[in-house]
């Protein structure tokens, strides 16, 4: 060592961080934009929970998965099988050669992502306009979603048991929607108000439409004419929104963003960076796994992961009691050498905002899938913080596969924080950390992440999936 120059020292000690654009051939560069483009489609497409398990059913189904028997026999190796739950959450998993007794592969994405949903009794007028009347979903900066086109999305329910589907505002010529803000010049008495309230929640109302019903005197001839539009468009009545799942969200394209491309610009890449690339290893496994291999996109994360259809909930912990009792084991036996990588966000390092962060400890873009070995708030509450050994594997498994990765937290200590759904995995007894992809303006109606960085999340789970890590 005493040989060595400071530079050759550096090289070996320094934990070295590399861009990705030095770190890829220009090959590899090419299937990374390639697969940018797929995602992108993927990403405007599916702007709900709804619309994105639906899309990896169709996908899952394509790829030769069939619906999970639970009286059925135990899976073979190389079976492929999924479980849809009610709609917005799915499971897919391929039977690998090695037994249940040595575990689960399992990576856990969200679907869901922050929006505006409609409340039971949306529409009223006043002020000679008609409006929605809604309830924020998720952590939102208010003031972002007024002002901006939004498109309506979601079902609605009827008693006879049918459902309507509707997406609205996404295609040229369709109809959008959109909450008012009040102009400069007359905003004298909002400037006045706290950051978090310029906008209140109540004050999220849609513009839906102003042209009142044309006959006689009657009252709210605009809430009319804009109910009996939805009657003759959609066959619902008021009452059908009691029943009705409605979701507003922003009326944007996905986007390459900036003179060289390399970065993507959309709505709900927290969390679908992470849920599609993991769909995608598992859906293109070729061969039959060592380890049986599970995908689940969840939903509900952005609330807290609580209901039927979030990883707080035991649908997860079914399906891989369903699969252990097919093979006369207890589900117990099964988890308790199972790994799991949380596949969701972390907040990419913003030069703009630098004091929100600890640079050293955050991530950044074009460096890499960011691991996460803890999240939470201040204190670690909210989070599983992952075991040295196992960060040492996961570590190992992404450089001896070529994958470019870097470690972060989510901002400073005292700044607040955030959690994911790796608690809830890793309460089952299952080994597990966060990984995934740096996100700029996350939460907002418009995020961005780096295609090198999606890229390398793919091929992160693609290697964990099919790579031995023992």
């Amino acid at each position: 060592m005493k040989d060595k120059t400071a530079k050759e020292l550096k090289e070996l000690l320094f934990n070295k961080k590399q861009n990705g654009v030095d770190f890829m051939s220009s090959s590899e560069l090419e299937s990374c934009d390639k697969f940018a483009e797929e995602y992108k489609e993927f990403l405007f497409s599916c702007k709900t929970e709804r619309e994105a398990a639906a899309f990896a059913q169709k996908t899952a189904e394509a790829a030769g998965f069939k619906p999970f028997d639970e009286k059925g026999g135990a899976l073979k190796p190389g079976d492929r099988v999924y479980v849809s739950n009610r709609g917005k959450a799915v499971i897919l998993c391929v039977r690998g050669s090695r037994p249940l007794t040595d575990g689960i592969k399992i990576t856990a994405a969200h679907i869901d992502s922050p929006r505006i949903d409609l409340k039971q009794c949306p529409v009223f007028e006043d002020g000679s306009l008609g409006f929605f009347k809604t309830h924020y979903y998720g952590g939102i900066k208010k003031y972002q979603w007024t002002a901006i086109p939004l498109s309506l999305h979601g079902r609605i329910c009827k008693n006879d048991g049918s459902f309507t589907d509707i997406c609205l505002g996404e295609k040229p010529g369709e109809p959008k929607f959109c909450i008012t803000d009040i102009l400069p010049h007359l905003a004298a008495e909002q400037y006045q108000r706290k950051p978090a309230e310029l906008v209140k929640g109540e004050e999220l109302n849609v513009v839906i439409g102003s042209r009142p019903f044309k006959t006689d005197d009657e009252s709210d001839r605009i809430k009319l004419n804009i109910l009996n539009l939805l009657y003759e468009k959609y066959g619902i009545v008021e009452r059908d929104f009691l029943s009705a799942e409605l979701e507003l969200v922003p009326a944007f394209t996905v986007d390459d963003v900036g003179f060289d491309k390399s970065l993507i610009g959309g709505y709900g890449h927290d969390d679908r960076v992470c849920a599609y690339p993991s769909l995608a290893a598992i859906t293109n496994i070729a061969d039959t796994p060592e380890y049986t291999v599970m995908a689940v996109l969840t939903d509900k994360e952005e609330t807290g992961s609580d209901g039927n259809t979030g990883l707080n909930s035991s649908y997860m912990k079914y399906f891989i009691e369903d699969l252990a009792r097919l093979d006369g084991l207890e589900g117990r036996d099964v988890l308790r050498r199972s790994e799991c990588l949380s596949a969701d966000v972390n907040a990419a390092f913003d030069p703009t905002w630098a004091g929100a962060f600890e640079k050293s400890n955050a991530c950044k873009i074009n460096e890499g899938v960011c691991v996460t070995k803890f999240t939470g708030a201040r204190g670690k509450s909210g989070t599983s913080d992952a075991s040295a050994e196992f960060v040492s594997k996961i570590k190992a498994l992404l450089e001896n596969n070529g994958v470019l990765w870097q470690s972060g937290e989510l901002g400073k200590v005292d700044a607040g924080g955030g959690g994911t759904v790796a608690m809830y995995v890793a309460n089952l007894d299952v080994d597990t950390i966060d990984i995934g992809v740096p996100v700029l303006s996350m939460h907002s109606p418009y995020e961005l992440v780096s295609k090198i960085d999606l890229y390398m999340a793919y091929k992160a789970f693609v290697a964990f999936f099919t790579k031995s890590i023992s």
